[in-house]
């Protein structure tokens, strides 16, 4: 069976083309985790608070960051995939985030082969709702878990995307290379 965090690369072109393997699915209240010793995914947990993932959201394979898990994406997407697939994405932005005192950033991206969003480009193509329900969503997801605070940070542009990106394969080749 493929790992798909070690066994599968990053993208065909990182940091300008990844692959985001989906957890998480648009619209639901599960969060999946893949759980690498399975290997496979896993009902992690059901939110708390009553709210669902704007969009789906996973990892990039390959990949380490500043909190000790593969780098969080979320692809924006109009319908839902499934857990596990792999969708080949450009970063267009970066969402940061502090998560009960650790870095966890996310990269935003859209799919490569869906035409309804090859206008986006980069953050500031992005509808400012789109960035208003994300944020909403990642500042309320953990409220009603005891103990569990969340704080976003802002946003930055696809530079700093792909530069984040870059320091999490460097980080994944450094501790497990």
């Amino acid at each position: 069976m493929v790992n798909l965090w070690t066994d599968l690369e990053s993208g065909p072109n990182p940091p300008e083309t990844i692959h985001a393997v989906v957890e998480c699915l648009k619209g639901e209240r599960n969060k999946y985790e893949y759980d690498k010793d399975v290997p496979g995914i896993v009902l992690d947990r059901v939110l708390h608070s009553n709210v669902h993932y704007p969009y789906d959201y996973g990892f990039i394979p390959q990949s380490y960051y500043d909190d000790d898990d593969p780098f969080d994406v979320l692809v924006l997407v109009e319908d839902q995939t499934f857990p596990g697939c792999i969708v080949e994405a450009r970063p267009v932005a970066l969402m940061k985030m502090d998560d009960d005192g650790e870095q966890d950033d996310k990269v935003i991206a859209v799919p490569s082969e869906d035409p309804r969003f090859d206008h986006i480009e980069d953050l500031d193509d992005i509808p400012q709702q789109t960035i208003d329900e994300i944020d909403e969503f990642f500042s309320t997801y953990k409220n009603l878990e005891e103990g569990k605070e969340v704080e976003t940070l802002g946003w930055e542009d696809k530079a700093a995307a792909k530069d984040a990106i870059e320091h999490a394969l460097d980080l994944y080749d450094e501790k497990f290379a």
